[in-house]
């Protein structure tokens, strides 16, 4: 071989190595537009029958194949996990220290965690969200993130919530999540452009829903749920606010009857 063609032979397979080893751009964030309609399962492993493009599930309880399944079948999907309160059923309930872990929070098995303790929680809190990406996940809900509204048993403040809840955000899109702000309706102001979409409960029947109005705003959906009241009661308001809102019992099983 003569060697212009072996300098330019190497060069190529160098190129090749190089292609093959180099960190690819992140993939483009996916912000849900208002008015996409959901599936909320979090009671076991899901079921992936309802005809919508976006479940929201356990990301402990469900594994990278039953995420797979569900992008085969051209959802997105959306891993619940709990950051506002430690559990004592999860697989790493021993990594949180006791310090960290308040009162009750009226779910068996659960407490407050102390949120002003970023130290102790973000590397906690990482770990759950490299699971999500490691299973394939699309986004992440991370739940409890108001618990300064709450007895927590810390002397948590606005600030400190605000401080964590940016943490989450930033964590989940470092590592290619969107992230949805579960309920603390006070501080959407300040957290609608650090969040892709918003989930909620039980606005309509504490007559709150309109206060998610920036999310639908910013062009991004608002997932809503009720428990008690009937979609005769909710729906047509919540549609025109451009909220995605259905009806679920409290367990979170497949049950569902959308607006």
């Amino acid at each position: 071989m003569r060697p212009s063609l072996l300098v330019a032979a190497l060069l190529l397979v160098v190129a090749g190595c190089a292609g093959d080893t180099a960190p690819r751009p992140p993939r483009e964030r996916w912000v849900p537009r208002p008015g996409t309609a959901w599936e909320w399962q979090l009671d076991g492993r899901v079921d992936p029958r309802a005809d919508v493009p976006v479940y929201d599930i356990d990301g402990f309880e469900n594994s990278a194949e039953d995420v797979a399944r569900l992008h085969r079948d051209g959802r997105r999907v959306v891993c619940y996990v709990n950051a506002g309160a430690w559990e004592d059923f999860r697989p790493d309930r021993d990594d949180f220290p006791a310090s960290v872990r308040g009162r009750p929070n009226g779910w068996s098995g659960e407490r407050w965690l102390d949120v002003r303790r970023l130290d102790v929680l973000r590397p906690l809190m990482e770990r759950r969200l490299d699971m999500c990406r490691r299973k394939g996940f699309d986004a992440v809900e991370p739940d409890l993130v108001d618990g300064y509204l709450h007895d927590t048993g810390f002397p948590l403040e606005a600030a400190h919530q605000l401080a964590y809840n940016r943490m989450i955000a930033r964590a989940a899109h470092e590592r290619g999540l969107s992230v949805g702000l579960k309920n603390d309706l006070p501080q959407i102001p300040e957290l609608v452009g650090t969040f892709d979409f918003a989930v909620n409960e039980q606005c309509a029947e504490y007559g709150e829903c309109a206060r998610l109005s920036p999310f639908v705003r910013a062009g991004k959906a608002v997932f809503h749920v009720e428990y008690g009241l009937a979609r005769a009661d909710f729906c047509a308001e919540t549609r025109r606010l451009g909220l995605s809102s259905m009806r679920k019992r409290l367990r979170l099983d497949t049950w569902r009857q959308a607006c």
